[in-house]
């Protein structure tokens, strides 16, 4: 069924074009990934579909009684306001009409009474009576403290707030723009799995490929102002998409080389012209205009390092550092060693102290105990996720040069206009005040300061937040090639795969262990050795039971150690305690209603009374099913 209909949509900021006759339908139950270039228009056209942007031209259609909830791209505010206010404004129009409602029965007058009604089946058809319920539930699936203040909790937190507040709607259509910006990789993959669970349709735009690979669907690509829908998930999408290039650049070129034929045709001599066809002239008039109309498919950026002289073999030691704020130990007794060339990836969630180690490698921060050795002939180019580097009232153009005309580069000088187009910024953009860009075009920015300075060690601090897919494919690269140092903190897992040679994993208590690889590496490490420990804690239990006969298979040993160690939430162990009392009673009153029914004089009853028992009948049936369900689903989640 679907949901929401495109018809030659139209749309144009200014002189550019966002929207050229474009067309989309999406289904109950789909999950598009909405890809393409910064600045393409990817969020004015989700602007579009939940009401908030009109068209210039074109038909939006909505299926009847079709309900939108949004995602927004900026988190929550860190303020007062306790989770279950959050999550109850997701339903602000329902706790409004409550509010009125309750003024309404104050007064008895007629005219009090007639709006009274009407009020009432408004909150009835938004089953506005079970608001309470609702957010209990959504609070429950999302293992949220309701009585939290916003202000007690980290950015991943304040999105599963952000969430719950959407879901909350009970949404036909769920609208997400860049959900995991300031998500760690546990709190990404969680949201992966809320996704994967949801029964409605979702529009979704990320630059996390990884995500995309995992839920998506199909694909939508806005380009030059058209919608092109691919079915299959994203790594079909760069098949089909890289056969729809080559076919386009083939039919560009075959009609390029006929104009030209076309035009060598009209330009002949007197004689040429006087036997000319009129009809051929017209077509070539028909061809002209064709090309002037053709949008040009938007370069790709094309920016690349400015490397330094080599640094020293060794870049940085640590003896037994340990290093805590209050508290809380963020490092402990960690010894490391980084040498020229590594690239290195830094992995744990939000808060655990990735950049106070990052201060400490780069002899910012002293520890409180160890040693820190740095090497020689260090170059460091610092990307900051903050932004706090840049400059919010000045262009472009004074962030990166200074005001300067030119700026040296690879050891020559550049027009700065000339650089920067290389980040795919017009002369106009560039002399834009920062404040006004989007947050990929921010992100470009810092780039462009970055690769501005030699360098022969790189920190790159979250570099991949709002970037689009070809400008981090091309970062990428460079990274590849560079022959310094690499220190990165990432929660793009595609990113940091295609990057890094080893990764340090925060794994708690400041406990930090390196593995070899990216993250898929690291995964697979982290699971072989689990199940070693829990195969050698078999062995050592089994060889110390000397009354047992029988032998241990040490899978199923790992299984069960494994098991063990998975706890529910205090409110999900709680409702898991609680369910077989209430299967329990579901089960009798079901077995009651049973026997009511077949009883041989029940058909002879009044008929309301028939239907009534029989509904009832059924409601029980649909519950103790859903009893079941939930203790199934609760029992599987300690597996």
């Amino acid at each position: 069924m679907a949901l929401i209909r495109l018809d030659a949509l139209c749309l144009a900021l200014g002189n550019r074009v966002l929207l050229d006759n474009a067309a989309l339908q999406i289904e109950a139950g789909e999950r598009i990934a909405l890809v393409g270039l910064n600045g393409a228009g990817k969020s004015t056209l989700m602007k579009l579909i939940s009401g908030e942007v009109q068209p210039d031209s074109g038909i939006i259609w909505r299926a009847p009684s079709l309900r939108i909830a949004q995602l927004p791209q900026a988190l929550p505010q860190a303020d007062d306001r306790l989770v279950r206010q959050v999550v109850s404004d997701g339903l602000a129009d329902v706790v409004a009409m409550r509010q009125a409602y309750e003024e309404l029965a104050m007064r008895q007058d007629n005219k009090a009474m007639r709006e009274l009604e009407s009020l009432q089946h408004k909150i009835e058809a938004a089953d506005g009576w079970n608001l309470e319920q609702k957010v209990e539930r959504v609070l429950t699936r999302l293992d949220l403290n309701p009585d939290q203040p916003m202000s007690a909790l980290s950015g991943g937190w304040r999105r599963r707030a952000a969430l719950g507040a959407a879901l909350v709607q009970e949404p036909d259509l769920l609208l997400l723009d860049e959900p995991t910006n300031h998500l760690d990789i546990e709190a990404i993959e969680w949201l992966e799995q809320v996704l994967l669970e949801f029964q409605g349709g979702v529009l979704l735009i990320s630059h996390d490929r990884s995500m995309v690979e995992h839920l998506a669907t199909s694909i939508v690509e806005l380009d030059r102002g058209i919608l092109t829908k691919f079915p299959g998930n994203y790594s079909r999408f760069l098949e089909q998409k890289e056969a729809l290039l080559e076919e386009e650049s083939r039919h560009q070129a075959e009609f390029d080389k006929k104009l030209a034929q076309e035009e060598r045709w009209i330009r002949q001599g007197i004689k040429a012209r006087r036997t000319r066809n009129e009809g051929r002239v017209r077509a070539l008039e028909q061809l002209r205009r064709e090309r002037s109309q053709r949008r040009e498919r938007q370069g790709k950026a094309s920016f690349s390092l400015d490397e330094a002289s080599k640094s020293g073999k060794l870049v940085v030691e640590l003896e037994q550092v340990s290093h805590a704020f209050a508290d809380k130990q963020i490092i402990d007794q960690l010894d490391l060693k980084i040498q020229r060339g590594d690239r290195i990836g830094l992995i744990g969630p939000n808060g655990v102290g990735k950049s106070t180690l990052l201060k400490i490698l780069l002899g910012d921060l002293k520890p409180d105990q160890g040693e820190v050795r740095i090497g020689t002939k260090m170059e460091v180019a610092y990307f900051d996720q903050l932004r706090d580097s840049l400059d919010l009232e000045k262009s472009v153009i004074d962030n990166i040069s200074g005001g300067r005309e030119s700026i040296d580069v690879q050891g020559r000088s550049r027009h700065i206009i000339s650089y920067l187009s290389d980040f795919l910024f017009s002369a106009e953009r560039a002399r834009t005040p920062v404040k006004a860009l989007s947050g990929g075009e921010c992100n470009r920015v810092l780039l462009a300061r970055l690769f501005s300075k030699p360098a022969n060690m790189l920190v790159l601090d979250e570099p991949t937040n709002d970037l689009d897919v070809e400008t981090l494919e091309l970062l990428e690269e460079i990274l590849m090639g560079f022959n310094g140092t690499v220190l990165l903190v990432s929660h793009d897992r595609a990113f940091l795969d295609n990057v890094v040679t080893s990764t340090l994993v925060f794994e708690g208590e400041g406990k930090i262990k390196e593995y070899v690889g990216g993250y898929q590496d690291w995964l697979r490490q982290r699971d072989q050795s689990a199940l070693a420990k829990a195969e050698a804690q078999a062995a050592v239990e089994q060889k110390g039971d000397f009354t047992k006969q029988e032998t241990v298979n040490p899978v199923a040993a790992a299984s069960v150690a494994k098991t063990t160690t998975r706890k529910l939430s205090y409110k999900l162990q709680r409702e898991l305690d609680s369910l077989p009392a209430e299967l329990e009673a579901a089960e009798a009153k079901l077995e009651a209603l049973q026997q009511v029914c077949a009883d041989p004089d029940f058909y002879n009853q009044d008929h309301a009374q028939v239907n009534q028992a029989l509904e009832a009948l059924q409601q029980h049936e649909a519950l103790l099913e859903r009893l079941m369900e939930r203790w199934v689903e609760l029992e599987a989640m300690q597996e």
